[in-house]
């Protein structure tokens, strides 16, 4: 991965470039950047230019032995860390190295794939990843190595927010007393999910959503489709590269995730006087509860994103809108009417809480029918 075949974020390079050139790089950085923004891809591009001294221009001249390793992400030198689960191949005690095969596999298909892709890939089913402290030793293991090239050695820990507390005080003790010529990359979504003893002692790097332009204009060129569907697309992608690649997917998780929150409303509508229709409230929650932790987490932020949709449109900003529902007969601006200020925070808290609850194991089918029955009051309310 080079910094040519990134995506935008034009300042970051130069910023990264520059200071690599200099000399002057820091031992522990912090990536913190929304889905689909190039966060890793940075991280590996960065890498790849520490690694193999590209100063004088990306995979020219004598690095190009180098350079050709990073092809396959398999440079002995670059070491990754990320979240991971037990699966029917590892039963017990999971660890990144375990899964590298896959990992590989993820950035090949796509550098820029969420938290949930990865999961995807696994099948985590209804389990939640994390980095474990046998990742924290594996790490002691890898940098304790004789460099490949001669220099650096570079960590890189994707979804470090995801690390774990045991974890966390092993890697606290390594960014206090890191060892010579070891850079350590950090990358979150969630900045304030870090341990605050370890973000203190990185240097934090904050990434933009990437232009509906630069967006159109990839999407043109790699995917081979017209101006104007690009646009569309860029612009409903809200600066998320990787939701853009998914949304040319006839089958992408937004188009179930559509239904199942139009089935959601309609159901509650119904429900209202009808305690016949509550009985649709229960089968919707039995569905949705059997699905994965993970996918039931995305669902519900998909929701949320949905009812402040639906309320832009209410108050009259529709060049704020990007969301265009597909489901048959179902109509945003119909919908908007239910959403205003009287209503749209108590919604807000329900589906937090429910993510919130979700996310600690709470049964699943219970935290969804309550939260449905709610939902049919507050969507009622004037």
């Amino acid at each position: 991965m080079q910094f040519s075949e990134i995506l935008g974020q034009e300042h970051i390079k130069n910023h990264l470039t520059r200071s690599a050139n200099l000399g002057r790089i820091p031992h522990a950085q912090l990536f913190v950047g929304p889905e689909g923004s190039g966060t890793l891809a940075m991280a590996i591009a960065y890498a790849q230019y520490i690694i193999c001294n590209n100063q004088n221009g990306e995979n020219t001249g004598e690095n190009s032995a180098c350079n050709l390793k990073f092809e396959k992400t398999s440079h002995p030198d670059l070491h990754f860390i990320y979240p991971t689960v037990s699966t029917e191949d590892v039963k017990t005690k999971p660890k990144s190295i375990d899964f590298i095969a896959e990992w590989r596999q993820f950035l090949e298909h796509n550098p820029y794939g969420s938290l949930f892709d990865w999961y995807q890939m696994l099948g985590v089913k209804n389990k939640q990843g994390e980095i474990r402290v046998d990742d924290a030793q594996e790490i002691l293991k890898s940098l304790a190595l004789k460099s490949f090239e001669g220099g650096y050695k570079i960590m890189i820990i994707w979804m470090a927010d995801k690390i774990n507390t045991a974890a966390s005080n092993k890697l606290l003790k390594l960014l206090e007393e890191p060892t010579d010529k070891t850079v350590f990359i950090l990358i979150s979504e969630n900045e304030e999910n870090i341990l605050q003893t370890i973000r203190s002692r990185c240097q934090v790097l904050h990434f933009n959503g990437l232009p509906e332009t630069v967006i159109a204009d990839a999407l043109v060129k790699t995917q081979n489709i017209a101006a104007n569907e690009a646009l569309r697309i860029a612009h409903q992608a809200q600066g998320n590269y990787n939701k853009a690649l998914q949304l040319l997917q006839p089958d992408s998780e937004t188009v179930f995730f559509e239904k199942w929150f139009v089935d959601w409303v309609r159901a509650a509508f119904r429900a209202k006087g009808n305690a016949a229709a509550i009985q649709d409230l229960i089968q919707w929650s039995e569905l949705v509860a059997a699905l994965g932790r993970e996918t039931q987490k995305k669902f519900l932020q998909f929701c949320i994103e949905m009812f402040r949709q639906a309320l832009l449109l209410n108050y009259e900003t529709k060049n704020l809108v990007y969301i265009e529902p597909k489901v048959e007969k179902f109509k945003l601006e119909n919908f908007a009417p239910f959403v205003n200020g009287n209503n749209i925070q108590a919604i807000f808290t329900e589906l937090s809480n429910a993510m919130y609850h979700i996310e600690r194991n709470g049964n699943a089918k219970i935290i969804l029918t309550d939260l449905s029955i709610r939902l049919t009051r507050l969507i009622h309310k004037k």
